[in-house]
């Protein structure tokens, strides 16, 4: 029986090595070039827009999507995409309508696939009414070039870039993914992460600024909006000159940190996590800690504003800048 086994890993041992060989053989040949491996076709097919639209509508599966400022006023969509998964684009109703078509086999499924399927939108540079995108997998990016009447993306996994203003409301929802606003100007704010990380700076909204974490760190820098609200379950929040007219926070396990921040009305709960940071003016001061050290400014009864903070388990330091 000794004998069988250690025949039987010698064998096992020898085929191991001749695949080795012959791995390496082929992507020498192949000039280790992993892509010349995949299974799958990759085209790139260009759409030519000739008719007037307002909206824009994109619905995809696995390709990111990419919004990029036409050289003139042309209007085209670029897909580099997969054979028997195409895009189709036309306008309906005024809205451009950018559709994915999959005509896979069952068996079309299986393979190996090192491409990355892309949709680029070049429009002119200009105003544009609802923008709607739906990605199973993909990134989708925004640039400062466009504005819009509002913006509603989704996506299962994929990043979002966004610099592009909205003059109604921009949603953003992902399940995996980090969403990354910069010089954004909007109504309404509403950004939403499952697992991920939110960034955003230099944003101002009339309206009210909600975002919800549920595993993942959250920085927000030069931020003015009207009501602001952040719910999280697990990551920390770091705030950065964040003037609001009300601002309520709610976090499970992060800390929460703040840098000349401001607003008449403060609500923050932590469960596990440090609350720490200045505010730009006095308040009536209502702070408790079941574990954790308290140091807050004296209550300042007379600005009319108010910091009410509590944590289960954390310390609170609070302090007013002065200048």
């Amino acid at each position: 029986m000794k004998g069988k086994t250690v025949l039987w890993l010698s064998v096992a041992v020898m085929l191991v090595l001749i695949g080795c060989v012959i791995f390496v053989g082929v992507m020498t040949v192949l000039k280790w070039d992993f892509t010349k491996l995949s299974t799958s076709k990759f085209e790139t097919n260009l759409h030519e827009i000739t008719d007037e639209f307002h909206d824009i509508s994109v619905l995809t599966d696995t390709a990111g999507v990419v919004f990029a400022p036409a050289a003139g006023e042309a209007v085209t969509v670029e897909c580099y995409e997969q054979k028997n998964i195409t895009h189709t684009v036309s306008v309906k109703d005024g809205v451009l309508t950018v559709e994915v078509e999959d005509t896979r086999k069952w068996y079309e499924h299986i393979g190996i696939n090192f491409g990355s399927p892309k949709v680029t939108v070049r429009i002119p540079a200009g105003e544009y009414g609802a923008l709607s995108v739906r990605s199973t997998t993909g990134d989708t990016k925004l640039p400062a070039d466009f504005c819009f009447e509002s913006v509603d993306i989704s996506a299962t996994t994929g990043d979002v870039e966004c610099s592009a203003s909205v003059s109604g409301s921009l949603n953003i929802k992902l399940t995996t993914g980090d969403i990354d606003l910069s010089n954004v100007s909007a109504h309404s704010l509403d950004l939403s992460v499952t697992t991920g990380e939110i960034e955003a700076s230099y944003v101002t909204c009339i309206g009210d600024v909600t975002v919800n974490v549920s595993t993942g760190d959250v920085e927000l820098m030069a931020v003015t909006c009207g009501t602001f609200s952040s719910r999280g379950s697990t990551g920390d929040l770091s705030l950065k000159n964040l003037i609001a007219d009300e601002i309520v926070i709610k976090r499970s396990t992060g800390d929460v940190g703040f840098e000349l921040m401001n607003s008449r009305d403060i609500s923050i709960t932590t469960d596990t996590g440090d609350v720490e940071g200045t505010l730009l003016t006095g308040k009536t001061f209502d702070a408790q800690s079941d574990t954790g050290r308290v140091r807050v400014p004296d209550s300042d009864p007379t600005t009319g504003e108010r910091c009410k903070v509590r944590c289960s388990t954390g310390s609170i330091k609070i302090t007013v800048a002065s200048f």
